[in-house]
């Protein structure tokens, strides 16, 4: 019997098509390949293979490229009642060069085409299955469909669901400039979804961006309404959490990185994976918070060792090994 989504997964799935020769500028870039991404969609395809049942909520075009998305979702073993297909806008694909050291960079969109004109700003809320909710226990949201007026009401409407129904919201703020056609509306409408969620994940610069602060304890002092966890991730300087009332810190495993792509993606899955796990249990053991935080970080440290973010995902063994391995369980 196929089990229930206990983790919704509601933003972007694109490709990323990752430069063929690493190291190199865009200019001498002369093939790429193409991997199934957008980070909603990563995290829903991690949580699958680490063993917690996920669905994708968002939308592609009714092309060869969005009926490829909705394929690999499938065969990744995602829910996709909440998939939506647009019968005009293209489905995404982002450009990606790479440096020597696996660190990516976004090239644009291909062909010249603008940010909002693909079919994921095309999310309807009127569309979103309010069954799903009924029964989920988390809501996994990114911010780059802010940024579009029909796709932004969805998210508004999927917390509306979520809350009505008593399901946890993680927001990871995931922010990338190219997506956003008014970057500076960006802070407002993002710490204004921050607000509505239980748990909250951000990068250094993403941190300091919005808060000038990269330490978690700081970022509650600011904000009116408290949310039970803040994690922030800071590559090869591990991450900084507060969750409940306890603050703690994790180095970042050092393995060999091919392509840091869902790599934060990762991150989240692994954390949500913990959540999930122990749901029935109080956010106050500090040994606990600190396992589940490593178990993330285990993730998204395991993700960087292949190419693409889907395909390089670990599954809950490979973790447990991986952990056993560095004396970390």
């Amino acid at each position: 019997m196929k089990r229930l989504p206990q983790v919704l997964c509601l933003g972007e799935v694109l490709f990323d098509c990752l430069a063929d020769q690493p190291g190199q500028p865009l200019t001498a870039v002369t093939s790429w390949t193409p991997y199934l991404g957008g980070a909603p969609a990563n995290v829903a395809a991690a949580l699958v293979k680490l063993g917690t049942p996920a669905a994708f909520l968002g939308c592609v075009g009714d092309d060869a490229v969005g009926k490829r998305a909705i394929a690999e979702l499938a065969a990744a073993g995602i829910d996709l009642q909440g998939i939506q297909v647009h019968p005009q806008a293209p489905t995404r694909q982002v450009y990606v060069t790479r440096s020597a050291q696996g660190d990516r960079t976004f090239a644009g969109f291909g062909q010249q085409l603008a940010t909002t004109v693909f079919a994921d700003t095309h999310l309807q809320a009127v569309q979103l299955p309010e069954f799903l909710f009924a029964t989920a226990s988390y809501l996994v949201l990114g911010t780059l469909e802010l940024a579009y007026p029909h796709s932004r009401a969805a998210i508004w409407q999927a917390v509306e669901l979520a809350k009505r129904q008593g399901v946890k919201i993680l927001v990871d703020v995931n922010w990338r400039p190219i997506f956003w056609p008014e970057p500076d509306l960006a802070p407002e409408l993002i710490q204004a979804l921050l607000q509505q969620a239980d748990f909250w994940k951000l990068s250094q610069e993403e941190a300091e961006w919005l808060f000038q602060t990269t330490e978690p304890e700081a970022i509650l002092k600011q904000v009116a309404t408290v949310p039970t966890g803040v994690l922030i991730t800071a590559g090869e300087q591990g991450c900084t959490y507060a969750i409940g009332e306890r603050v703690g810190q994790v180095p970042a495993f050092p393995v060999a990185v091919v392509d840091t792509t869902g790599a934060g993606d990762g991150f989240v899955a692994g954390f949500v994976h913990q959540l999930c796990l122990h749901e029935n249990k109080s956010l106050t053991d500090p040994e606990l918070i600190r396992r589940m935080v490593l178990y993330a970080s285990a993730v998204g440290a395991l993700t960087t060792m292949q190419p693409g973010a889907i395909a390089a995902q670990p599954t809950a063994t490979a973790v447990e090994a991986f952990l056993a391995a560095q004396s970390m369980l």
